[in-house]
């Protein structure tokens, strides 16, 4: 009996070496695996889009993007990156821990938008897999009153002392607008407001005030309002008043002088006004130019002929013209300027640099014959 409990007890502790050397053995195997088991740095966005909703023109759109590292390593964040200069993002989290959270403050600017907007963000990471994300922002931008037109402009006719125009300003909000009297910074506009319905819509009657010289005249019409935003509406105007007389191109350019070769050149002459236009006797203040009009469209359109013979040049110091007598009493002679581009000056011509004289070599004296035998 004693020795079979001896042959047990050694049976069993043999066993019980075998297990421990197998545990030993698997724990390599073990160990690899836990280390093939890193996920490293995981970003994960509370919401990568916000709708914002509706937005009035001018206020700023302000949210901030929340973010958690799923991972089990650090989270960088190398650059956030809005996809323009009216989205800006604040001080954002640049590190983050596994299982802490981030935030990306981010700001649109609403002032110059009207309608449906959708704004991008790039974000980079260190994350293997994902590292670059796009944060996403939309939403409607409304403006709170509406210029129709956004612009007076007044075209006025040569025969015409003024014009007028009129501008709707429309309250796109549930609060009253009430505006002031408006306010012109040029002497050439006046404007004059009416009520069409009191807080909600107005007329904005811009006109011109005579008399206006020809060409184009800009200014701003300002009316105090009764918000914060905007504490004033300014609408901008401009006057285009159309000559009686035009002439296309404005002047009559040659080549430099002497002319190589005999040219004729033209010019166009429009009659803007309501009248019919004539036009007589064109003469060039130089000899040698000859001068036709020839009548297009009866009283509207002219074309004036100059021709200009060989070896033609404009005298130094003499201003050179086409003038046109016309019935127009505010255009009685029509003028047309002639010039002539200069001829290029020759490159400069760079000084020879002297020849340094050779010297020429030393003479050889003749040989000396020799002496006589005996000598």
């Amino acid at each position: 009996m004693k020795i079979l409990m001896k042959h047990l007890a050694v049976g069993f502790m043999t066993a019980g070496t075998a297990v421990v050397g197998a545990r030993q053995t698997a724990a390599p195997p073990a160990a690899a695996e836990a280390s093939t088991n890193v996920i490293g740095p995981k970003i994960q966005f509370a919401t990568p889009l916000h709708d914002f909703g509706r937005a009035r023109a001018g206020e700023p759109v302000k949210y901030t993007y929340v973010f958690t590292n799923t991972g089990d390593r650090l989270l960088i964040l190398n650059t956030v990156q809005p996809q323009c200069g009216c989205t800006t993002a604040g001080d954002w989290t640049r590190q983050v821990q596994p299982g802490n959270t981030g935030s990306i403050p981010i700001q649109f600017n609403t002032a110059n938008y009207n309608g449906p907007v959708f704004k991008q963000v790039t974000v980079t990471c260190n994350v293997t897999n994902q590292p670059t994300l796009f944060l996403q922002l939309k939403g409607t931008v409304y403006k709170p009153f509406d210029l129709n037109p956004s612009m007076a402009v007044l075209n006025i006719p040569p025969d015409a002392e003024t014009a007028s125009v009129v501008v709707t300003i429309t309250n796109n909000t549930e609060e009253p607008l009430v505006l002031s009297t408006p306010e012109s910074n040029n002497r050439a506009f006046a404007a004059e407001l009416k009520t069409n319905a009191l807080g909600k819509g107005y007329q904005l009657i811009v006109s011109a005030v005579p008399p206006t010289p020809p060409g184009s005249v800009q200014g701003q019409i300002s009316l105090r309002t009764s918000w914060t935003n905007p504490a004033v509406i300014t609408v901008p105007v401009a006057a285009n008043v159309q000559p009686a007389v035009m002439v296309i191109p404005s002047y009559i350019t040659l080549a430099p002088g002497p002319l190589a070769n005999a040219v004729t050149n033209s010019v166009s002459i429009r009659n803007n006004s309501t009248n019919d236009l004539k036009l007589s006797d064109p003469v060039v203040n130089v000899p040698g130019v000859e001068a036709e009009i020839k009548e297009m469209q009866p009283g509207k359109s002219f074309t004036a002929l100059l021709a200009f013979p060989q070896g033609f040049q404009i005298p130094p110091g003499q201003q050179v013209e086409l003038s046109v007598k016309s019935s127009n009493p505010k255009f009685p002679v029509v003028k047309v300027l002639v010039v002539q581009t200069p001829r290029p000056a020759p490159p400069p011509v760079r000084p020879t640099p002297p020849v340094k004289p050779v010297p020429s070599p030393a003479a050889t004296p003749p040989p000396v014959p020799p002496l006589p035998a005996g000598h």
